[in-house]
């Protein structure tokens, strides 16, 4: 009787006709322990099954095989790694750094409130900075104040992280999105 391939190995694990061990230990479909068998008996089983018979772990004593489809498995675990990806992409979220003016316009403000209210629904975190020109300096409640009426309209959906702090020349404040529940 021949024994034939249903899937094909492209990730490390060993299947079918490529185990070279003379006895292996196998596990059924369902998780149950079938016994030790040669390998051309496992083979077979496998087959009656329409599944394959995989090598789980080469370095047991015997050789732990399972009877399983392949392909399922290979789709099951890319998945789980793709999820998994997802979820650690998810959880470092950006630092996007927003420039104002303590001399801002009322259609510049909007147009920045706007922006970096899109960033904040998407879990990123936001930097506002205001640059201090000259004699700007002079008046750096000025720039306190815009930070502070852009902090207050965003408050529905951000919490400040870091207070507005001067730092130089320029005025620092950190916005961070609300965690909903």
């Amino acid at each position: 009787m021949e024994v034939f391939h249903i899937a094909s190995n492209k990730n490390g694990l060993l299947i079918n006709d490529q185990i070279r061990a003379s006895s292996v230990l196998v596990i059924g479909p369902n998780g149950e322990q079938v016994g030790v068998k040669n390998l051309k008996d496992a083979l077979i089983l496998a087959s009656y099954a329409g599944l394959d018979l995989v090598l789980m772990n080469p370095n047991g004593n015997p050789p732990v095989c399972k009877v399983m489809d392949y392909n399922k498995y290979r789709y099951e675990k890319q998945k789980k790694e793709k999820e998994a990806t997802k979820k650690q992409r998810a959880s470092s979220a950006q630092l996007k750094e927003f420039r104002l003016s303590p001399v801002i316009d009322v259609g510049d403000f909007e147009t920045k409130l706007r922006n970096v209210t899109k960033y904040l629904e998407k879990g990123d975190k936001i930097k506002l900075s205001i640059r201090f020109k000259g004699r700007q300096m002079a008046h750096t409640e000025l720039g306190k104040d815009v930070l502070d009426k852009f902090a207050a309209r965003l408050s529905e959906i951000s919490i400040i992280e870091q207070p507005a702090k001067l730092d130089g020349r320029s005025m620092i404040m950190l916005l961070a999105p609300k965690k909903e529940k």
